[in-house]
């Protein structure tokens, strides 16, 4: 019996036979996803069998060359693979935004707070130093190291909830400036493409894709109560366009062109600090203050210490989505919330007793009260716990006699 995972026959893939997350591309109708985004016709095979092939790639370590061109139960040919990768029609970003938002709507259906909602922007290095024809390759500066590399920067933009982190939406940046980018556009694209409107945001600067990307997620269905962002994305003019429609909370930098006033004087950040009264010894808030933004809008300065040391996307989602529901058990749904419930009362109760122990045991130490007393005191504060909660008599009988 012949058991190649793909039919040389009829030339087909289908998730079931090929992916080990076959149960996902179901529940989630990924093809159905596709279909939505554009990426509806391919040369050579289905775009969901290629999509399932190039989406395993990032689980099982392999590279494109090991896992499709000499992996011989791949029937599908590298050039259909690199034709659908390559293809400027297919438009990945809003397939990235409709998986997400279906991850991120399972997902908020079991928190029990969704103030505890934020959204996050983030800016990391794509390094690629060992490249040189890569298409609009640039000079990036890297924060960390402090100096310019080869490669690309990634604007990501991504929901949590303290447990999971899901990215939304992401954009994969040039430089802005001509004079730092080793290679143009390729010159045959069409246009009118949406791959060739990519290319075009890869040259733009990242503060302009901030309020487009955050939203795209609004109109996806995600929300938050507030938007997190590090100290690359805190100047004053980001923070006043941005807090229109959410709350920030972000990191600050002390760049001598920020300012910020305080008691009828501009200040940058480091002379502000200087004003105030700082809490001695190792307090958690060292300083805080309130100032106004230049356009006139109130804000809260906080200063705390720092060791100076601080240190994906349809992939992680995935990750994030199982993880949640092997070790979340609010995946049971309304099971959860019941036992919860009862789980609640019974610490409470079990709490109740102790401090009610302690207690007796130091009113009877002290002798100072009689016994009448401490047992009408007792029995008046146990009758108000049955008929709070609605308890049985019986779950309160390991009460000790006074």
């Amino acid at each position: 019996m012949h058991h190649n995972l793909i039919s040389e026959q009829n030339q087909t893939v289908t998730p079931e036979k090929l992916s080990i997350f076959a149960n996902f591309f179901s529940e989630f109708k990924i093809g159905s996803l596709l279909n939505k985004s554009g990426i509806s016709k391919t040369k050579g095979a289905a775009p969901l069998a290629v999509f399932t092939i190039v989406f395993n790639l990032a689980f099982t370590g392999k590279n494109f060359f090991q896992g499709i061109v000499k992996d011989k139960k791949i029937t599908i040919g590298k050039d259909a693979v690199y034709n659908f990768l390559n293809s400027p029609s297919y438009n990945w970003r809003r397939f990235t935004l409709l998986l997400s938002t279906k991850i991120y709507l399972l997902i908020r259906h079991l928190l029990d707070d969704c103030s505890e909602e934020v959204l996050i922007f983030d800016d990391s290095l794509y390094d690629r130093n060992r490249s040189k024809k890569v298409e609009l390759l640039s000079r990036v500066f890297d924060h960390n190291t402090k100096k310019y590399l080869k490669g690309f920067r990634m604007l990501t933009l991504g929901w949590s909830d303290g447990n999971s982190f899901l990215g939304l939406d992401f954009s994969l940046l040039s430089s802005a400036k001509q004079g730092n980018r080793y290679n143009g556009i390729t010159k045959d694209l069409d246009k009118r493409t949406c791959g060739y409107q990519r290319r075009k945001e890869a040259m733009t600067k990242s503060t302009e894709l901030m309020e487009p990307m955050f939203k795209r997620a609004l109109a996806m269905g995600v929300r938050a109560k507030y938007l997190l962002m590090d100290s690359w994305f805190s100047a004053p003019s980001i923070i006043s366009k941005l807090r229109s429609h959410i709350h920030i909370i972000c990191m600050l930098k002390d760049h001598p062109n920020w300012l910020y006033e305080y008691r009828g004087k501009k200040l940058r950040l480091r002379d502000l600090y200087g004003k105030l009264k700082k809490k001695p010894g190792r307090a958690k808030i060292k300083a805080s203050v309130l100032v106004k933004l230049p356009d006139g809008q109130d804000a809260r300065i906080i200063f705390v210490p720092s060791d100076k040391k601080r240190g994906w996307l349809a992939r992680y989602n995935l990750l994030a989505l199982f993880q949640r529901q092997q070790v979340d058990q609010r995946s049971f749904g309304d099971l959860f919330r019941f036992c919860n419930e009862e789980m609640e009362n019974i610490k409470f109760i079990d709490a109740l007793k102790v401090i009610m122990q302690m207690a007796m045991a130091a009113i009877h130490k002290s002798k100072s009260v009689s016994e009448k007393i401490v047992q009408t005191i007792m029995n008046a504060v146990m009758g108000a716990a049955i008929i709070f909660f609605g308890l049985d008599n019986n779950e309160l009988s390991l009460m000790p006699e006074a």
